[in-house]
């Protein structure tokens, strides 16, 4: 660690200043943000995490957006993502495998997304992706129904996309979201898959755009990259600009080839959330799987990290927290739960 590393990392009124600077439109360097990672409880974290509320405040005021996810097409998947149990080579057995779920169970999953105050599902499928054909006009028929439904608004996360074909027509479907997350840092990346490349991807990210769709992308952190890494994964993040940015923490579930790692301490996912809101201050930033083995009873510290969005309900294989938690948390903290 460098003096200049040590100096930023112990000194509060250095980070408050540069939270200032960000509110007033710098943009923080990759250098300055692999500073904040070094910082540790104690005064210098109460100022960065205050700093991050202030920039949250600044760029989006103190609504907290909510939005939930089904896994509509569980297991079977046969990609090899690491941190997944429904990956190919996985032995986990935490979850249900179940083939594209019927409407009406995708109906009553909305209905209860909207009870718990989210203002979009995704429907989430686990295979390598979507291919022109019967299989896109499947898909297709489901988000048509979801959309008319009208009770939330109808996503999607359905992996890599073959074609610009399909990005265009699942929006002409209704689908105005798609979630398609980088993961992580390119040069990590080879670490944690090898059944599609990371410019797969960045093609799919890039159809998305094209079609006209928004941009939900993210990634996990605590799956052995480095602090350099994680750095590296919030400046491609900013490359590719995504209106929402979903933050996950990893869940080593047994049967998954990363169940070995440790759970990240809450108080280093807590620094990372407050860099990711320095270093992407006008982005939606939300909290998502694996928050609750990572914060355990601290979980409602995520909202003191300058974090505007969360994901209430269950995760794909595991489960999460009911949107009255939050309600209750955020108005402890003057934000505003609202339906993303």
């Amino acid at each position: 660690m460098t003096t200049a590393t040590l100096a930023l990392s112990a000194d509060p009124a250095a980070i408050a200043q540069l939270a200032d600077a960000v509110c007033a439109g710098s943009e923080l360097g990759a250098a300055q943000g692999r500073e904040l990672l070094e910082v540790v409880p104690g005064p210098a974290q109460d100022a960065l995490l205050a700093g991050a509320r202030r920039i949250r405040a600044h760029f989006h005021g103190a609504a907290l957006k909510c939005c939930s996810i089904l896994n509509v097409k569980a297991g079977n998947c046969s990609e090899n993502c690491s941190y997944c149990a429904q990956a190919s080579g996985s032995t986990a057995t935490s979850y249900d495998k179940t083939k594209w779920l019927p409407d009406e169970d995708i109906a009553a999953a909305a209905a209860s997304s909207a009870a718990n105050g989210a203002g979009a599902l995704g429907l989430v499928a686990a295979w390598k992706g979507v291919k022109e054909g019967s299989q896109l006009e499947m898909v297709c028929k489901a988000v048509e129904k979801l959309a008319a439904n009208g009770q939330v608004r109808a996503d999607v996360s359905l992996g890599i996309l073959e074609s610009q074909v399909c990005a265009d027509r699942l929006h002409q479907a209704g689908a105005r979201v798609y979630g398609h997350n980088i993961e992580t840092a390119r040069s990590f990346y080879p670490s944690i898959c090898s059944s599609h490349s990371f410019e797969d991807r960045l093609r799919t990210v890039e159809y998305i755009k094209k079609a006209g769709m928004g941009l939900c992308s993210g990634g996990i952190f605590g799956m052995g990259e480095s602090r350099d890494q994680r750095i590296e994964f919030i400046e491609q993040l900013r490359y590719i600009q995504p209106d929402m940015i979903p933050i996950n923490f990893l869940n080593p579930l047994q049967g998954t080839k990363l169940d070995h790692l440790p759970v990240m301490p809450a108080d280093e996912a807590l620094t990372t959330l407050a860099t990711c809101r320095f270093m992407l201050p006008d982005r939606n930033l939300m909290v998502a799987g694996g928050k609750e083995v990572v914060f355990g009873a601290r979980l409602a510290e995520v909202l003191d990290a300058g974090i505007n969005a969360i994901m209430v309900g269950n995760y794909l294989t595991s489960l999460g927290t009911p949107g009255e938690f939050w309600n209750e948390q955020a108005a402890a903290r003057g934000l505003a739960l609202t339906p993303e």
